[in-house]
């Protein structure tokens, strides 16, 4: 199915070339007006630094639970997300499924101790939590998060040049993004399990950008336009690249936010490593200039990133809030 997919080659605008801009932003208007899926090739990423990602999370998530349960998953939505710990509500397609079959922990931007808003308490900014006896991992996450960090704002302008706008436009928004790297664990499910239990329950992201890292254990699958449902094929050197609700909110619905679902029948264990970008935190997100018009006026008001994920965080997490578990912060 990948040639349903467009799939962008970054390297001859990385490399200065004229026109490869402008020429990224039409496919990339294409993309996301048609698929809201596209892969990259000519990325610069060094696969021995995808390699060392999927092996961090491995290593992460063979621990003992008792080592992972330490590190509990909070109100800046940082730590550990225990197997079945959360429910697609705010972002779910074809209705709301059974809690999600899969593990998670959740690392956001390392903040110096003495930052600002650590000292002011602002949620999802709080201190990353890491594990008490794993050696380099912390090392091997960071630099995971910094390679996709600097990967994303080198795709930015791209997004700008898509919506008809001037490559600059979002500068001044993505000084310092907000991001989320999430390190998954999907069990392999029997063939016993029920039809509608979801290793990833069918949602949409909420993200501006997911950037994914290629996996060669099959299980992920997106919904075309139509409704028709592909799996997504892995393409060796390549990442896979979606936009979310933000996106789609802030382009006032120009850009889709694809559906998508994971399962894991491979007979194995199955790791992911997404990475989700946003906007600055205090970036005021209006409907994009040139997306309002007389026949599509603006639909939403302007928010911000934690208003918005205040919002899906109660929605999608507020049952670990019930259960007892904390979210009182670090």
């Amino acid at each position: 199915m990948a040639d349903e997919i467009p799939i962008l080659d970054l390297a001859p605008y990385f490399a200065g070339e004229t026109g490869a801009l402008p020429a990224l932003g039409a496919q990339l208007r294409r993309a996301f007006t048609e698929v809201g899926f596209y892969f990259i090739r000519g990325h610069g990423v060094p696969q021995a630094m995808v390699d060392t990602g999927f092996e961090a999370a491995a290593r992460f998530h063979a621990q003992p639970l008792e080592a992972k349960l330490a590190m509990p998953f909070n109100r800046d939505n940082i730590g550990y997300l225990p197997m079945r710990g959360n429910t697609s509500r705010m972002n779910a397609v074809e209705g709301i499924k059974k809690p999600n079959a899969n593990e998670a922990v959740f690392f956001k931007r390392e903040l110096p101790a003495d930052h600002p808003d650590r000292a002011s308490g602002r949620r999802f900014r709080g201190p990353n939590q890491w594990p008490a006896d794993l050696p380099g991992f912390r090392e091997a996450a960071l630099a995971y998060a910094g390679a996709m960090e600097e990967l994303g704002r080198r795709l930015v302008p791209i997004y700008a040049v898509a919506l008809g706008l001037p490559a600059d436009w979002f500068a001044d928004k993505f000084r310092e993004p907000m991001f989320t790297l999430r390190m998954t664990h999907y069990p392999q499910q029997e063939a016993t399990s029920p039809e509608d239990e979801w290793g990833l329950a069918p949602h949409a992201d909420t993200s501006f950008m997911t950037i994914l890292a290629q996996n060669k254990v099959p299980g992920l699958s997106l919904r075309l336009p139509g409704g028709r449902w592909i799996d997504a094929p892995a393409l060796d050197g390549a990442f896979l690249v979606n936009g979310g609700m933000m996106l789609r909110r802030w382009s006032n619905h120009t850009f889709l936010a694809t559906p998508h679902r994971v399962t894991n029948r491979s007979g194995g264990e199955r790791y992911a490593i997404p990475f989700f970008m946003d906007c600055d935190y205090d970036a005021v997100m209006a409907p994009v200039p040139s997306c309002v018009t007389t026949e599509n006026p603006a639909h939403y008001q302007p928010f911000t990133y934690p208003q918005f994920m205040e919002e899906y965080t109660g929605a999608n997490y507020g049952e670990r809030a019930a259960a007892g578990v904390a979210l009182q912060g670090a």
